[in-house]
């Protein structure tokens, strides 16, 4: 069965779909359907344990994150699919959150995201915590025979430095994976969409996410830590968010290595790994000159 076939035979239509591709996803495919009635947004997308994403947990935190005013509704569900109320819209760029207006707006929308969302979830929720992912896709690029083997060694042991640098934490629930297209605006306010990677874990990792997807300047991470946390950012806070922000960043490096081996969505993951891992490095440069 083709996605088409799928999207077409969901039980949820009130009349005859049409629909197109929604570009952009590159861990689902995507489609908008009109059925007379509605438009929505499909989500086709079975579980990815290489990426450990499963689909009960989108679920779950899609439908929490709805009833914490941060996402758009869901409106039906069957294995392999989820269907979302369409918001009209603009999907973001880096650029546009490189603009404090918008960079407030983000921030809010994740802080919103981090308190509101425990108050609605319901069953079992998951964990992300990125050194755990990073130690699993290493043994999964080792498993593969990855071309990036001979990296592996030395990133690994960059991330046992960063895990000791983070320390303690406080939970809170993470959405984890802050691209710039997973933020929508419609003119009026933002949405956040595409919970694949959500649970708890601490807000540093998507406060560094947000930082090292989006560009953003050293004066936009002082703000924004100042703003989330209600205080100026200490020695130690700078620390911790610099280890997580490199961490952030190594995470999406080896992401996007692991999809060069398993991923069948046409999309050039090798570029993608080369433009992630100078992300990375410059993140590590950043947090070995605070560490010194």
């Amino acid at each position: 069965m083709t996605p088409e076939d799928k999207v077409r035979g969901l039980t949820c239509w009130s009349g005859p779909v049409t629909m197109e591709p929604l570009s952009g996803g590159i861990t689902n495919r995507n489609f908008l359907v009109c059925d007379g009635a509605r438009r929505a947004v499909v989500r086709i997308g079975d579980d990815i344990p290489v990426h450990q994403i499963m689909r009960f947990n989108e679920l779950a935190a899609s439908r929490a994150a709805f009833a914490a005013g941060v996402s758009p509704a869901v409106l039906h569900h069957e294995r392999g699919a989820l269907v979302i109320d369409f918001v009209e819209g603009r999907t973001l760029a880096a650029v546009d959150l490189q603009e404090r207006g918008m960079l407030e707006q983000a921030l809010a929308l994740v802080g919103r995201a981090h308190r509101d969302i425990p108050q609605h979830l319901r069953g079992p929720a998951l964990v992300f915590w990125v050194f755990h992912v990073l130690r699993d896709y290493a043994g999964t690029l080792r498993d593969g025979g990855s071309l990036h083997v001979g990296l592996l060694p030395g990133l690994l042991a960059d991330a046992a430095r960063l895990e000791a640098a983070v320390g303690q934490i406080d939970l809170v629930f993470g959405h984890n994976d802050l691209l710039p297209a997973n933020f929508l605006h419609d003119g009026d306010r933002l949405w956040l969409i595409d919970w694949d990677y959500a649970g708890f874990n601490s807000a540093l990792f998507d406060l560094g996410g947000l930082a090292a997807n989006n560009g953003l300047s050293a004066d936009d991470e002082a703000w924004m830590l100042g703003a989330y946390f209600g205080r100026a950012p200490d020695a130690g806070l700078w620390r911790s968010y610099r280890a997580m922000k490199a961490a952030a960043a190594l995470r999406e490096t080896l992401w996007s290595m692991v999809s060069e081996l398993h991923s069948t969505v046409e999309f050039d993951f090798a570029a993608y790994t080369a433009g992630n891992l100078e992300t990375y490095q410059a993140a590590w440069a950043a947090f070995e000159a605070c560490d010194d």
